[in-house]
């Protein structure tokens, strides 16, 4: 089958050829693999392309290792990576100390956060990794407080509700990440682009929380943020209230656009502790690469219980798998 490739895919091959560094080699890749057409004809360009990234990802990764030590940075961790941003004491930290094992130092002042502090967030069999980083303010962010945000998968942006001044929080702290194209627009969607740029710059999707839910004015003041920004979703939350805790890691799940997917051996049954994380519209392709990175070559079939019209049927490669498919993969 012929592989039909695009003047999209082919602009994105040159760039690669004439890239001189790491980043700029590993983003051309990352624009090829998003832009190939997905058809049998070319799942073994795919699978190349998808080796050549690996192999450049784990280059630039020894290379920061061997490098400065940049508090800012935080590793990746588990099925996603949620940053945290606001201003002083919107609860943030608490929010960390909640949702997280994390120990994050809460007191009434502001900045007490200094530096990216991480913990893991469980999330029914998978975990989410959300990280607390230091306040922005009237005079800018911290220095490296921007690459942390851009290294995310999803902002979570915190509004106290509790205070007289969450509208100016509000309105600040997105004006801000507008300015900083850390965020596309107050849509809190990615931006149309395939490739979720603008230009070169990696941008985000965001929730907001309206932290301090059970203070006495709070209500009043989230009806008025709501009045006035009547296209933005505010999610009500308190660290007293185990039930919008629970409502909020829904929504992250939700927004980071994940899925959770079983593997079984045929004639066993499925193991149902450890799914495979994909992206939500990936394939039985992409969960084959997943597990090994020769599987894409040698997989004759696959059977699904789940998504499929009925349990067992036999899938194409390019079958788009949904959340609790479990797949029997026959190489």
């Amino acid at each position: 089958m012929p592989a039909n490739l695009t003047p999209q895919y082919h602009a994105a091959e040159e760039a690669f050829k004439k890239a001189s560094t790491l980043e700029e080699k590993i983003e051309a890749l990352q624009e090829m693999l998003a832009v190939i057409p997905k058809h049998k004809g070319t799942e073994k360009l795919q699978a190349d392309l998808k080796r050549r990234l690996s192999k450049l990802k784990e280059e630039g990764e020894k290379k920061a290792k061997g490098s400065r030590y940049n508090p800012f940075f935080v590793e990746k961790q588990g099925a996603g990576q949620v940053v945290m941003v606001g201003y002083p004491n919107t609860g943030k930290s608490s929010l960390l100390s909640a949702l997280t094992r994390a120990k994050a130092k809460v007191a009434e002042y502001p900045f007490t956060t200094s530096f990216p502090l991480a913990g893991m967030m469980p999330y029914q069999d998978i975990f989410i990794q959300l990280v607390d980083t230091p306040p922005i303010s009237s005079e800018g962010p911290p220095p490296g407080l921007l690459n942390t945000l851009r290294g995310g998968d999803l902002l979570l942006i915190t509004i106290d509700t509790s205070s007289d001044l969450c509208l100016e929080q509000t309105e600040e702290t997105l004006s801000f990440l507008l300015n900083k194209k850390v965020i596309y627009d107050l849509s809190g969607k990615r931006p149309p682009a395939e490739d979720g740029k603008i230009g070169k710059i990696q941008v985000l999707p965001f929730l907001i929380a309206a932290t301090k839910s059970d203070h006495p004015q709070s209500r009043e003041n989230l009806k008025i943020l709501q009045e006035l920004n009547p296209n933005l979703s505010f999610l009500q939350v308190s660290v007293n209230d185990e039930t919008t805790l629970n409502a909020l890691k829904e929504k992250i799940f939700q927004a980071l656009e994940i899925i959770r997917v079983y593997t079984k051996a045929p004639g066993k049954q499925p193991d149902m502790g450890t799914p495979f994380v994909l992206k939500r519209g990936e394939t039985v392709l992409d969960l084959a690469y997943n597990i090994h990175r020769d599987f894409p070559n040698r997989l004759k079939n696959a059977r699904i219980w789940g998504s499929s019209k009925y349990d067992g049927q036999s899938v194409a490669r390019d079958y788009v798998l949904e959340d609790g498919d479990i797949v029997e993969l026959n190489v």
